[in-house]
Parts: C-alpha cells; structure tokens; sequence
C-alpha cells in the first residue's frame, strides 16, 4: 500500500552521533554558563594573575585570591598597605585578556 523507504542505517547512526554532539555541547554551556573555551581562558587568566602576584617583588602578594568569570579578575584577600592593593590590581590589569578587575582587597596592617 505505502512504498517502502530506502533509509541507510549509516544515516540513523550519524544522526544519533550529530545530536548526541550537540546536546554534549550545550550542557557543557548550561552547567557553567561558559562556553568550553570561555572557561580555558579563564583559568589562563587566574594562572596568569597568580604567577604575576607571585613574582612581585615589590610587594607580598601570596593571600591574594584570584577568580576571574567572563575574563573579569576578582581580587579578594587581605594586604597590608593600599600600595599592596594597588599594586595588585595594576599586576592584574596588565595581564592579556583581562577586560576589568574587581578589586575587593581589604587592608590589614601587621600586628
């Protein structure tokens, strides 16, 4: 009555695999909010920041924490001088990528 289609099993089991990509893909998205890629260069950025602070000479810059979303830095942690906090900052703003830098350092001298 009906004819009878041709369908290749070859076409079904790539299909399957296209879809399962996909889905893949965008969960990997919802989870975060960030892409794959966008989550990359953000740990290169928190690296990048922390090697920076680290090797300041010019101040200690070790209880800094460094969270960077949407290659925005997040600086939070304690410093002794507003120089410190500065300097931190300015460390952050000069890495690549970096499009702003939330300075949320507090300042506590030493007792």
């Amino acid at each position: 009555m009906f004819p009878k289609a041709n369908y290749s099993p070859w076409s079904k089991s790539t299909a399957s695999l296209l879809l399962g990509f996909f889905l893949f893909i965008s969960g990997c998205t919802a989870m975060t909010g960030e892409s794959a890629g966008q989550n990359i260069d953000d740990s290169t950025i928190t690296a990048s920041v922390k090697t920076k602070l680290a090797a300041d000479k010019l101040a200690t810059l070790t209880r800094v924490d460094v969270d960077t979303t949407n290659q925005v830095v997040s600086l939070n942690g304690i410093v002794e001088t507003q120089q410190q906090k500065q300097r931190a900052e300015e460390l952050a703003r000069q890495v690549s990528g970096v499009k702003a830098v939330k300075n949320n350092l507090q300042i506590q001298a030493k007792k």
